[in-house]
């Protein structure tokens, strides 16, 4: 086979990828480790950034956004006995949207299939070849166990943090950074309306919690809890109660609603960079070349961020033979990476517990300064509402 782009991975990343390339008048074909079910039903990020959104909508997939999505002007700071909202349009002009990343990936694959996109999902030992050349190859097995080889011009690794993509670029050609953070996400999804309008980040002495949601009837929720936590020791009521505790049910008169917990999961939480974002013939996006941990709801907007970079750089490349854009593209993309890292570090370092006194007093200065500073909330709020692509 042969393509001008072949692309590694077919989450939201690589999807989005080919329909903007498909745009631009550039082929491409996807090979895929997992089945399409499987990609589609991945629980992950609810939040999209205000450039996200305004990139769905003029590439022509936001219709069912528009209609499911639930746009929010804001969130809610707490910790005990107080709880402050951040009005985002006031303090920068810019909504979030509240629509979950399995839809944005479903809706892609829909958009894709009726396309004719070319993905081969479900299959095996994926590798890339040649890539300091300039004809470059992945080769696989497909679900027949039929091995495939798939030439190209580039090869874009869109296959997140355990891929072939990343590893593909030679040590001494590239940089890492990492932090791993001493706590991790316990996770659940509840059959139950939300209790809050809009997001709450709650500070506690017993742990970090968040109320989030997927939609009116569905409830997303998480508590702070240790590394390497069981989640068999954590039953139902043990979360509710958790849950109660640290979002103050009863603060305000506040009341937290439970459900019943459809899906429970741990999350580690940790950051990790790697640089540059291309070698040779080969360019990475999204957790490919980065991780974030999700307090700053990040993921996904840096993987949507990083496409609408590269798909009109891999066009300018291939179609028009100037590389001005795709020589800049991990310049550029690193940029706001590098923001979007700082920003979610410091949302996590402030509202989660370290079991250190000193950081504690540091956690509750931070957060009376943004209930009081409208230069901070400002600050928060750009950075979570979502800089603009190519800030």
């Amino acid at each position: 086979m042969r393509t001008p782009v072949a692309i590694v991975g077919a989450g939201p990343a690589g999807l989005l990828l080919s329909h903007l390339l498909d745009l631009a008048g550039v082929e491409s074909v996807i090979v895929e480790t997992r089945s399409r079910e499987y990609v589609e039903a991945r629980i992950r990020a609810g939040i999209l950034e205000q450039s996200t959104v305004d990139l769905l909508r003029e590439t022509g997939l936001a219709d069912r956004l528009d209609r499911e999505g639930d746009e929010h002007r804001g969130i809610y700071l707490q910790w005990p006995e107080e709880r402050h909202h951040l009005d985002f349009v006031d303090l920068v002009g810019r909504s979030v949207t509240v629509y979950g990343q399995t839809e944005v990936t479903k809706d892609l694959g829909k958009a894709r299939a009726a396309a004719g996109q070319q993905i081969h999902y479900k299959v095996t030992d994926t590798a890339v070849h040649d890539i300091e050349t300039d004809k470059p190859y992945v080769t696989f097995t497909g679900p027949d166990g039929t091995s495939q080889r798939l030439d190209a011009d580039v090869v874009v690794g869109c296959d997140g943090s355990f891929g072939p993509c990343r590893t593909a670029i030679p040590d001494a050609a590239k940089q890492t950074w990492e932090r791993t953070y001493p706590y991790s996400w316990l996770g659940v999804l509840a059959d139950v309306a939300p209790s809050t309008d809009e997001l709450i980040y709650a500070w506690h002495p017993d742990g970090f919690a968040m109320h989030s949601m997927r939609s009116a009837t569905v409830s997303r929720l998480y508590l702070q809890v240790p590394n390497g936590t069981d989640i068999g020791t954590w039953s139902d009521d043990r979360i509710w109660e958790a849950l109660a505790t640290r979002l103050g049910h009863g603060q305000g008169g506040w009341t937290l609603t439970p459900g019943p917990i459809t899906d429970k999961s741990v999350l580690p939480m940790r950051s990790f960079v790697q640089q540059p974002m291309r070698h040779g013939r080969l360019f990475l996006a999204g957790d490919a070349a980065h991780i974030v941990p999700p307090t700053g709801a990040k993921g996904l907007n840096l993987a949507v961020a990083d496409v609408a970079l590269l798909a009109p750089a891999l066009a300018s490349l291939l179609r028009d033979k100037d590389s001005t854009l795709a020589d800049a593209y991990s310049d550029t993309a690193l940029r706001r990476v590098w923001r979007c890292t700082h920003f979610s570090w410091w949302m996590t370092t402030m509202l989660h517990q370290s079991g250190d006194p000193f950081d504690r007093q540091l956690q509750l200065s931070q957060l009376q300064w943004l209930a009081r500073s409208e230069a901070g909330r400002a600050g928060l709020a750009e950075n979570y509402a979502g800089l603009p692509i190519g800030f």
